[in-house]
């Protein structure tokens, strides 16, 4: 068994906010690598979480920014199983990044099944007639709208999203993460994004 050094288990409990124990047990599982001891550490938050799914969400709090112009706002609301989970930094300090993840990468809603059936009904007729055109035959053609819808959930759905600040994890990662490390269940509810004067625009547009 390799020996497992305390400045690893620093490093990796740095890196994941995985407890003392569970990154020590990660790194001997691992055999002292790094990241396979990050996808273990994953892989029993995804656990962990599919556990807790089930569990009532009534508390949380309401992540917000205010771009430094004034111009842009968003408020996103991040639940939670308790007041205590509520008042906790890490949760906190996600709700504020999810609020920031909502200004710059403007998703249209929180999950693949939130999206609407009319808009994803429009980009396959997108995405097949491109891969027709392309010279692909039917069969080809569907696997590569599959493809494309998942490309799609990324860039709209705010789970699906890679976070802004670590472009390798997602935001469903990181609300896991959160889950498995706080161990409560944790729902991103709604989120408002406000641009100032695009409602004006819209309507000058529409004339």
């Amino acid at each position: 068994m390799a020996e497992i050094s305390a400045t690893a288990v620093k490093n990796l409990r740095e890196k994941t906010g995985a407890g003392m124990m569970d990154c020590k047990k990660a790194l001997v599982e691992s055999g002292g690598n790094e990241e396979k001891a990050i996808a273990y550490l994953r892989e029993k938050g995804l656990a962990k979480a599919a556990k807790k799914a089930g569990r009532a969400t009534s508390q949380g709090i309401i992540g917000s920014y205010i771009h430094s112009n004034g111009k842009l706002g968003v408020m996103v609301e991040l639940k939670c199983e308790t007041d205590f989970v509520a008042k906790n930094e890490k949760f906190q300090a996600f709700a504020k990044d999810l609020a920031m993840q909502v200004a710059a990468a403007s998703p249209v809603c929180v999950t693949p099944e939130q999206v609407p059936a009319d808009l994803l009904a429009k980009e396959r007729e997108i995405y097949k007639n491109q891969a027709m055109q392309e010279g692909k035959p039917e069969a080809i053609a569907e696997k590569i709208v599959e493809g494309r819808v998942k490309k799609f959930y990324s860039e709209v759905c705010l789970l699906e999203q890679p976070f802004i600040k670590d472009d390798k994890k997602t935001i469903k990662d990181m609300l896991n993460e959160l889950i498995s490390v706080l161990g409560e269940n944790m729902q991103i509810g709604r989120f408002t994004r406000v641009v100032l004067g695009e409602d004006a625009e819209a309507e000058a547009d529409a004339e």
